[in-house]
């Protein structure tokens, strides 16, 4: 079975870090670039965070840029979101998705709403209160 399978969400204060992973099954990660992306209630999916698979060259959405750090372990076959400093907006189920490296890192952390991707996960919760 191919499928993307996040880990690591839960409840944290504010203020605390969590370290979200994405672990792919049947299939490898390092041919796909790799984003993470959260969806608040209410509100559109938006893209945190994405990787590229040719050189590791990373894009950050403005609102976590030096709060957040993407990585991937191609040989653990895995890509990583360390969430620092976390704010109570914050708040969201988090994903991941990989796309076809045809599609700047930019791109698929922006255009979330009008690209299809080639993977998804099926989310993890991540919740920031005190």
């Amino acid at each position: 079975q191919l499928q993307l399978v996040e880990s690591g969400g839960g409840l944290v204060q504010p203020g605390g870090s969590l370290r979200l992973s994405c672990a792919a099954s049947g299939f490898t990660l390092d041919y796909y670039n790799i984003g993470w992306f959260r969806q608040a209630p209410g509100k559109e999916r938006e893209g945190v965070s994405c990787i590229s698979s040719s050189d590791g060259s990373t894009y950050y959405a403005d609102s976590v840029k030096g709060r957040f750090t993407i990585s991937r372990d191609n040989a653990k076959n895995t890509v990583y979101l360390q969430m620092n400093s976390l704010k109570p907006e914050d708040t969201a189920v988090y994903y991941c998705a990989a796309r076809d490296p045809i599609t700047t890192i930019q791109d698929m952390c922006i255009m979330v709403t009008r690209l299809k991707y080639d993977y998804w996960g099926q989310g993890t919760q991540v919740t920031v209160s005190s």
